[in-house]
């Protein structure tokens, strides 16, 4: 399980000018993530704008990444659709590509029993029975948690090696780990409490905003396994006060970043796709303050 420690930075979406799929841009931003030094990516998450795809666009977006990782950095894929059937042919899809995981969030919507959930993500990972699975557990926005006899039912199945966490209590770590313990790789979600998840027992990370600022995230990281906590608390609080100055923008924080990838790094990866909103006017100057932000945390910190 060593091969997920690290930070594992999401995947932004990549659109062209007409709000398709630009695979081009998919590639550019996997080569960037990989220049970065970052463990992983995390494909067609939240991040990746995924409950706004169809299937054949998730396996196209999935298929660049894997032309440009060829081994070097992790790849999960997140594979959840609202449907079993949909999921299924993306998780054997993932699978066939060769990547090192698959993770799913709950179905939306409907508020389903425990046990409706459990079958769907066992469907899932039998269809794809040579790939670890993550549960992913997002409760704000998928409308239902994991709870400890989920998991436990869960962990009957030995495909299932953990749980990305994004709830907010940071106690839900302490909770899942409590379970298995050390056999159970935890990934902090929320970025604003990387510092404390880890602190929590978080085995690695995977978060939406890292691929904005990778290098603070891989420091905070370095200097909690080396002990030094209070510089690491330092740097988290100024990556905190990025992420709020982000989400202070009219437009869709994934606008906002890619905006800030575009001026920072020179990678383009378009807009969002609608209902998502894209920039506006008002959001140029927050987003020249947030790139002003990202740049002096970086020379004050990094080496």
């Amino acid at each position: 399980m060593k091969k997920y420690h690290g930070i594992i930075s999401a995947l932004y979406a990549s659109y062209d000018e007409l709000g398709c799929i630009n695979l081009d841009g998919t590639k550019a931003l996997t080569q960037h993530l990989i220049d970065k030094k970052v463990t992983g990516v995390y494909v067609g998450g939240s991040s990746g704008e995924c409950i706004y795809q169809s299937v054949f666009e998730r396996k196209q977006v999935l298929e660049s990444v894997m032309e440009v990782a060829k081994g070097k950095i992790r790849v999960i894929a997140h594979v959840a659709c609202n449907n079993t059937q949909d999921s299924c042919e993306l998780a054997k899809h993932a699978e066939s590509l060769g990547v090192d995981a698959i993770a799913a969030i709950p179905p939306i919507y409907f508020r389903l029993p425990a046990y409706s959930i459990i079958e769907y993500w066992n469907e899932i990972s039998n269809a794809a029975p040579n790939t670890d699975f993550f549960i992913y557990n997002i409760p704000q926005l998928a409308g239902s948690e994991l709870t400890p006899d989920m998991l436990k039912e869960m962990l009957k199945n030995p495909l299932v090696k953990g749980v990305k966490n994004s709830s907010m209590p940071v106690m839900d770590i302490q909770k899942f780990k409590s379970i298995v313990g050390e056999d159970l790789f935890v990934f902090n979600g929320p970025d604003e409490q990387l510092h404390s998840g880890l602190a929590a027992g978080a085995d690695g990370a995977i978060g939406g905003t890292f691929g904005a600022m990778p290098e603070l995230y891989i420091e905070i990281e370095k200097l909690f396994n080396n002990g030094e906590h209070a510089k690491a608390t330092l740097i988290q609080n100024d990556a905190c006060e990025i992420i709020y100055k982000m989400c202070s923008c009219k437009g869709n924080m994934y606008a906002v970043i890619k905006e800030i990838l575009r001026r920072r790094h020179n990678v383009d990866c378009g807009g969002v796709r609608k209902p998502l909103q894209n920039l506006f006017e008002e959001d140029m100057e927050i987003i020249d303050v947030c790139v002003t932000m990202i740049d002096t945390a970086i020379s004050k910190y990094i080496d």
